[in-house]
């Protein structure tokens, strides 16, 4: 039986590395910053049309984004978005952050099949909504005390 675990295994491994980089797959089983941050600063739920959900959350000291976590119930593709997003923002200035779109983190994960596309814009459209949220309430500290932790957007 093992063997022929082992033996699905790597059928199922060199499918995928036919359709997708390292990066990718790396990143989809050994997400990074998976998880989420217990009063962080800013926080957005966002759903994709294919109904796709991901969560983000940022701490930000001065205007650098220190500490940042996600989570989906996507694909294994979204899941590497997600991962690779955060990457892509930790220890950026929020300014900085924002200029990230889907085009960077596709490029970041070393491309991504079109049909997955879709995954790397629900993750920089994450990466916008934190930082609006995250705007906001420094803007309006109040907010964070009426904040929905599971609620989301619509993107």
């Amino acid at each position: 039986m093992g063997d022929q675990f082992d033996e699905l295994e790597e059928q199922v491994m060199a499918r995928m590395r036919e359709i997708y980089t390292e990066a990718v797959i790396d990143h989809a089983m050994n997400p990074r910053n998976l998880g989420s941050i217990d009063d962080a600063d800013g926080f957005v739920a966002v759903r994709s049309r294919c109904g796709e959900l991901m969560k983000m959350w940022v701490r930000v000291k001065g205007a650098k984004i220190v500490e940042v976590a996600f989570w989906t119930d996507g694909c294994g593709a979204t899941v590497a978005c997600g991962s690779m997003a955060t990457e892509l923002i930790k220890d950026k200035d929020v300014a900085e952050a924002l200029r990230i779109g889907g085009q960077e983190i596709c490029a970041a994960l070393g491309g991504l099949p079109q049909s997955n596309y879709h995954c790397a814009e629900l993750a920089a459209n994450a990466i916008r909504a934190v930082i609006r949220d995250y705007v906001s309430t420094k803007r309006e500290p109040w907010r964070k005390a009426y904040r929905r932790p599971h609620g989301f957007v619509d993107v």
